[in-house]
């Protein structure tokens, strides 16, 4: 299985760099086996079933990129440097692994300034990565962040527009709970309160599982067979509560539908022996065509990147070149792609389906 086999021509000026407002007027692209209908997000229920579950990711984004200022006494006197950071995962003891840009501007030891209130002690680097102590903890920590940090916006946006105050409501879902992700969830930016409601009344349950996003999340498949590639590790959670209510849908015969590929990653985690139970730790599942879903019955998610393991995911889901249709047909009809684009409902034959 090559890494060419899930690449697609994708034209520049479909990636989306702001959201639908409101965010469920986006488009949804909606593959039924073969079939592919072109609605919007507020039609969701239309595809729906009463005792179908949506499977939610509750985390929280922080805002986990800063820009700070490192000092250093010299032959010529005081100089400075300035160094963008980005948090990628908490250790236990209350530090943080982050990308630092530049790394070669900063030795062991050093401390890099972010606002009057946040600064961070560089412990250790390798691997590219530093490993960094904030001068504080806790509540005063997220409350420092929250002022002096930026959302962690993709790089493919960020390479066009910087993040700004807007980007701190609409890079967030309206249930967030849980900080630790550095990067949304991003087919769950499509629900706001309204169609919330519209989908209880329609019958529709809930359940909130946590899978605190990495930034691995984004980084690129740098091997020709895609079966050798590994995942960056993400820590989640199923809750004995999410595990018996997405047990309960099965057994009544509902439908279990995650909203995003996070959500999907950590129920089939959470079933290696194919039920599901609760389940917490990292999990680094690596989803791609010949894979066996076992709680999965549909997915809801946003149009991936070329190459992407998302990409390979999804072709797990419906097939490759079903996924290769459902793309082709998604640029001709210019549905916006990436985090803040549009959306589709996979929804592939269900195996009673497909035996007959």
């Amino acid at each position: 299985m090559k890494l060419a086999d899930f690449d697609f021509d994708l034209p520049d000026e479909l990636i989306a760099t702001r959201p639908a407002n409101p965010r469920s007027s986006a488009r949804l692209l909606v593959a039924q086996g073969d079939g592919i209908h072109d609605a919007v997000v507020t039609d969701l229920l239309a595809w729906l079933r009463p005792g179908d579950r949506l499977v939610l990711n509750d985390t929280r984004v922080i805002p986990a990129r800063l820009s700070g200022l490192r000092e250093r006494d010299g032959v010529e006197g005081l100089t400075q440097a300035r160094i963008e950071v980005t948090l990628l995962d908490p250790a236990a003891d209350g530090c943080w692994m982050a990308l630092l840009k530049p790394l070669k501007k900063v030795r062991d030891g050093e401390e890099i300034t972010f606002s009057p209130d946040l600064s961070a002690t560089v412990e250790a680097r390798k691997d590219g990565q530093a490993r960094l102590r904030f001068n504080l903890t806790g509540s005063d920590f997220d409350t420092a962040l929250a002022e002096a940090g930026a959302m962690p916006l993709p790089p493919y946006i960020a390479a066009k527009r910087p993040a700004d105050e807007q980007d701190k409501t609409d890079y967030q879902t309206v249930w967030a709970k849980r900080p630790g992700a550095v990067a949304a969830p991003t087919a769950s930016l499509h629900f706001d309160s309204e169609l919330l409601a519209l989908l209880r009344e329609g019958g529709i349950q809930f359940t909130h599982v946590t899978l605190h996003v990495g930034a691995g999340t984004f980084l690129p498949v740098k091997v020709e067979d895609v079966t050798t590639h590994r995942m960056h590790a993400e820590w989640g959670e199923v809750t004995e509560e999410a595990a018996a209510e997405i047990a309960a849908t099965r057994a009544a015969g509902g439908r279990v539908i995650p909203v995003g590929t996070t959500a999907l990653r950590l129920i089939e985690s959470a079933a290696a022996d194919g039920e599901i139970r609760a389940w917490s730790g990292d999990t680094d599942i690596f989803i791609y065509p010949g894979y066996e879903f076992r709680i999965t019955d549909a997915l809801m998610t946003n149009f991936h990147l070329p190459k992407s393991t998302l990409l390979m995911l999804v072709s797990a889901l419906m097939g490759q070149d079903t996924i290769r249709h459902i793309y082709a047909h998604a640029v001709e009809a210019e549905y916006r792609f990436f985090s803040y684009g549009d959306a589709s409902l996979l929804l592939p034959p269900c195996k009673s389906d497909a035996e007959g």
